[in-house]
């Protein structure tokens, strides 16, 4: 495997301790930090321009920076609407920057998956075997607030480690790590 790959890849695991953070503040206190946000930005960048300069190519830069664009400019609308928090659109504005564009098929099918299971648990908090728990999931539900930041960092979370996993196996099955012993 490269050192750019590897430096790329670090980066990206390097994310996953901040966007579990970022799921647990959102879940308890409704609130993404622009500093959260900022970070994960910067790590996004950095993988994808270690990522690009290994490659050769720009593509995967270019298709993230017009997903990114492209997902802030459709949710924008509905924070003026106040349907969604303006820290769960710049989140998911910032997602295609941070898994790249080979991997948002993936976070897509996963953001869906989780997305649903959290409103399924907040309209639905008898499925739920924890008192406590259930008693916040039933004021978030009264509140009308759900953590939409939530699922879009677990589905970040497993996405990333999927890309980590593939890059590493074709690294490893193309005679990459051999090459270098």
């Amino acid at each position: 495997m490269s050192l750019l790959l590897a430096a790329s890849l670090l980066l990206k695991a390097l994310a996953i301790p901040l966007l579990a953070r970022t799921a647990w503040l959102d879940f308890t206190t409704q609130k993404i930090s622009n500093r959260d946000v900022l970070l994960l930005l910067c790590l996004g960048l950095g993988s994808l321009q270690l990522f690009s300069v290994q490659a050769g190519s720009w593509w995967d830069m270019g298709l993230s920076a017009l997903a990114a664009l492209l997902l802030f400019v459709v949710l924008f609308p509905f924070w003026t609407l106040r349907k969604v928090g303006a820290g769960d659109v710049k989140l998911m504005a910032i997602m295609p920057l941070l898994i790249g564009g080979s991997g948002l098929v993936v976070f897509s099918v996963l953001l869906l998956v989780f997305a649903l299971v959290m409103a399924v648990l907040v309209k639905n908090p008898l499925v739920l075997p924890a008192g406590m728990f259930r008693l916040y999931v039933e004021h978030l539900d009264r509140k009308g607030v759900v953590p939409f930041g939530v699922p879009i960092s677990l589905a970040a979370i497993f996405t990333i480690a999927f890309v980590i996993y593939e890059s590493v196996k074709l690294a490893t099955s193309s005679g990459i790590l051999e090459q270098l012993n």
